[in-house]
Parts: C-alpha cells; sequence; structure tokens
C-alpha cells in the first residue's frame, strides 16, 4: 500500500497538534531544564542558583519597516509575561539578495539600537547575512532574562474561575503592519487620518507589553499571563486554555479594539480576533483580585478590561455574542498570513 501523500502546509504557525506530535520525544538531557517547550507557553526556564534563566525565541516575518524594533520588542514580551526582566538579546538576520542595500542595514541596526536603549537591553551577538533564500529582511530574536524562583509565572497557571482581562486592545501590531504594508491598498478606502494613527500603533498604544506585565504582578495574584501573537486574541486564548487544561468563556462585545483596528480591517476582509495582537496582554487572576489590577493599569493610562472568565476543561472554549453563546472561533493561521497569501 502506498504511502498517503503528505499534506502541504499553509503560511503561519506548525499547527499544534503537528507540533507536539514532533515535541513529544524530546529528551530532556539537562535536569535544569525546569520548563521546556510547550504549547502557549512562552518561554523556558532553566535554573541556575535562586534564580531561572528565562529563554524566548520569536521571528519577524511579517513586517519589514522597522522589522529591529519589532525583533526586540515582541522578544522582551515573551520574557516579561513569565514575572521575568528582559536583559539579553541576540538577532539572526537575513537580508534579500539583490535588494539589500547599505542604508537598508543602516536602519535595521538603527532600529534595533533605539529599541534595545529603550528597553534596557544588551545585544550579546547574533548573525547576519545577505541571501537568495529569502525575499524581504527576516529577524529570528532570542531574548534571556531572568526571574526569583518564586516569581516565575506563565500561561499554564489559570484556574476555574479566574477573570480575563486584556490590556489596550486585539490586534495591535496587526494594525501597525497593515498600515504601513498595505497603504497603498488602503488610500481612498479608509480616511487618511485614520491610516495615520494607525502606523503609529508601533509606539502608540505600543506593541510592548513589558509595562503592563509588571504592573499586573504589583498589583494582584496573577495565576497566569500570555503575549497573543500570531493568531491574535482568539488564539491566545486557546493556547492559554491548553497549557491551563482549562475551559473559558469570553463576552465579545467587553474586548477592547481600537477604532483603527475595526476600520482598517473592514477595508481589508480581516477578523480582527484572529490578528496578531502584540502590545495586548491577558492576565488571569481571582474576582476578588482584579479591582485594584484594573485601578492600577488606568493609573498609569493603560486600557484594560475583564472580557471572561477561565471554565472546567470540559466546558470547551465559549464565546458570547449578541446574546448567543457559540464556540470560539478557531485560526488555523493569522489573519495576516491569511491576506499576505491571497493572488
Amino acid at each position: 500500500m502506498k504511502k498517503p501523500k503528505a499534506q502541504i502546509l499553509e503560511a503561519g504557525k506548525i499547527p499544534p497538534e503537528l507540533l507536539f506530535r514532533f515535541l513529544r520525544d524530546f529528551p530532556v538531557m539537562d535536569k535544569r531544564v525546569f520548563l521546556g517547550p510547550k504549547q502557549g507557553v512562552d518561554s523556558a526556564a532553566i535554573a541556575f542558583g535562586n534564580r531561572y534563566l528565562l529563554v524566548s525565541s520569536d521571528p519577524i516575518t511579517f513586517a519589514t519597516d522597522e522589522i529591529g524594533w519589532y525583533a526586540v520588542c515582541v522578544n522582551c514580551n515573551d520574557i516579561a509575561v513569565m514575572g521575568g526582566i528582559p536583559l539579553w538579546f541576540f538577532a539572526t538576520i537575513l537580508l534579500p539578495e539583490g535588494k539589500t542595500s547599505e542604508n537598508l542595514v543602516h536602519d535595521i541596526f538603527r532600529d534595533l539600537k533605539k529599541a534595545c536603549k529603550k528597553a534596557n537591553i544588551t545585544l550579546c551577538g547574533g548573525h547576519s547575512e545577505v541571501t537568495p533564500s529569502v525575499n524581504q529582511p527576516i529577524i529570528c530574536g532570542t531574548m534571556i532574562g531572568e526571574v526569583s524562583k518564586k516569581g516565575l509565572i506563565s500561561s499554564a497557571g489559570a484556574r476555574p474561575g479566574d477573570v480575563i482581562i486584556l490590556t489596550k486592545g486585539m490586534g495591535i501590531e496587526g494594525t501597525a503592519i497593515l498600515a504601513r504594508e498595505c497603504e497603498k491598498t488602503l488610500r481612498g478606502k479608509i480616511p487618511k487620518t485614520v491610516l495615520t494613527r494607525a502606523k503609529r500603533f508601533l509606539l502608540s498604544p505600543g506593541i510592548s507589553v513589558v509595562k503592563d506585565a509588571r504592573i499586573a504582578l504589583q498589583s494582584a495574584k496573577v495565576s497566569a499571563m500570555h503575549d497573543p501573537t500570531e493568531g491574535g486574541l482568539a488564539t491566545g486564548l486557546r493556547e492559554m486554555a491548553v497549557a491551563s487544561k482549562t475551559g473559558l468563556i469570553i463576552q465579545k462585545e467587553k474586548i477592547p479594539v481600537y477604532r483603527e483596528t475595526q476600520t482598517i480591517c473592514k477595508a481589508l476582509g480581516i477578523d480582527p480576533l484572529g490578528l496578531i495582537s502584540s502590545g495586548a496582554l491577558l492576565a488571569t487572576c481571582a474576582p476578588k483580585e482584579a479591582g485594584k489590577l484594573l485601578a492600577n493599569l488606568k493609573k498609569a493610562r493603560i486600557k484594560a478590561a475583564i472580557i471572561g472568565k477561565m471554565l472546567p476543561k470540559s466546558r470547551g472554549l465559549l464565546m458570547e455574542t449578541h446574546g448567543k453563546t457559540v464556540p470560539l472561533h478557531h485560526f488555523p493561521r493569522d489573519e495576516l498570513a491569511r491576506l499576505f497569501s491571497l493572488p
């Protein structure tokens, strides 16, 4: 009997069930690895004395404009949501043959330097090359940070009954990327003022959640935090539930979303629930803890809202919208990847 033809994967993350199948048999060769690769968990944790070394790795594959800023910020986020302080950064920079000028390299390193200085990060090394293997600039970043053993938190700690809090709004990073990468397409479809504001989303409200995470940890007994990135808020919620072995329910109408995000998504036929969402922090805590957390975020001028609660795993992943309860929508790939793959 012939072996069935393997399915060709679409652009985006490798399907989690496939990734789990490949990772589950990897041996742990060093007992200091306290937390290794798991679905929905943002960083690895390696024991070093009385602390954990946190290590995360994320590429920037959608954005080309100010790519150095994206690379540092999104990797900082993965450390921050684990309760840690990001400290050391490594960057592998791949640049397209025939399209790379000295000015482009200058701009990328300028943005890396600016982002590292802003976040108090030390660039420790990496690799850079021009290669025919890519058709646009790509940065694969690795961030290393640290956290006390008592301070470690992950996306796997949420419990049934915990409320789910979202800071800022969904689709922030995606909004910035779409405004910058699809500017010509959007001209004439949306007001110029909306497009201009959306391009600034990279910095305001910004794609960093480091401040959000620190305030959350100082304000409440947070049970879990997560950085919803590729696949958007819906995927981030799904990852947190899988990691925590729980269910959840969210109220769609309570999810914060910026008008710029709504306008751009409508113009391009995109669902903001599935749009890459760096800049928004997902956090869970007991209901009695939520008031102080929200109040302290408000003092820091960070928007936040309770958007749902965690449920027993048997209840599944649900969403209330317009008075109806439906399954939480599943996005096999990010809406950006879907849009950029269209002919």
